[in-house]
């Protein structure tokens, strides 16, 4: 596919994991693609990698500066970077709790704040936010990462509902447990990975973890101008977590 061909694209958090699997996927398909992460050095051409903290103003609006500089333009933007936590209401400290929303929730922020400009000059303007099932599902242990990504789902809607006239169009996706570095590093903590790597993988419907390839796969349906016409949806990709209630296997 060749969706993609001529436009520009950010992804943040594209050094890894599903923002790592996007920006690959956006540049298969024609894209010229910036990556703004901590740490950019695992990104290799044809990406350009950009060092950026979306906790810091000033460094987001330096690297979006700059990628767009380098890009000549901006058409997609992939809101992906954020950070994980565990525990109820109990578990977290008021510090921790401004830590994860300020990068979660206010990081896109300042990363759409910084590309709107740019974007209002696309043709073909898309944001696409990386979301959560845990936003529409009560999960155990997962109160603060809930509460960020229920933002990030709230915070869609209203975006896409201030810019669907500027031509700009606003999605997210809402990627169930995905087999990333991420989940990976909370396995090797647990006290019996194997253990809980097949609970979380048991309560998918299908029996696995989500992909990143297929996370990307979804985000780039809604960056597409194929999907011209699609804004302020959420898509989840999470093996039927959300919307499926099968019996007992045997029954």
């Amino acid at each position: 596919m060749t969706d993609f061909e001529g436009l520009k694209a950010l992804v943040t958090g594209g050094a890894s994991g599903i923002g790592r699997a996007t920006a690959e996927l956006l540049a298969a398909r024609g894209a010229q693609v910036a990556v703004l992460d901590l740490d950019p050095s695992p990104v290799e051409k044809p990406l350009l990698g950009f060092r950026a903290d979306v906790g810091d103003d000033t460094s987001v609006r330096e690297a979006v500066a700059a990628a767009v500089a380098e890009l000549g333009g901006l058409d997609v933007v992939v809101n992906n970077a954020g950070i994980g936590a565990q525990g109820t209401v109990e578990d977290n400290d008021d510090a921790e709790w401004h830590r994860v929303l300020d990068v979660n929730v206010v990081g896109m922020v300042r990363v759409t704040r910084a590309a709107l400009p740019h974007l209002r000059a696309s043709r073909h303007a898309a944001i696409v936010n990386t979301c959560s099932i845990a936003a529409t599902a009560g999960l155990p242990q997962r109160a603060l990462y809930s509460a960020t990504k229920g933002a990030v789902y709230a915070l869609t809607l209203a975006m896409a509902a201030d810019h669907v006239r500027e031509g700009i169009r606003v999605n997210c996706v809402n990627p169930g447990t995905a087999d990333t570095p991420w989940v990976g590093r909370l396995l090797d903590k647990a006290p019996d990975p194997a253990a809980e790597r097949a609970a979380l993988e048991a309560r998918q419907p299908t029996g696995r973890l989500v992909s990143a390839a297929e996370v990307a796969g979804a985000i780039a349906y809604l960056a597409s101008p194929l999907s011209g016409a699609t804004t302020g949806t959420s898509l989840a990709v999470d093996g039927g977590m959300q919307g499926l209630r099968l019996r007992p296997v045997g029954r």
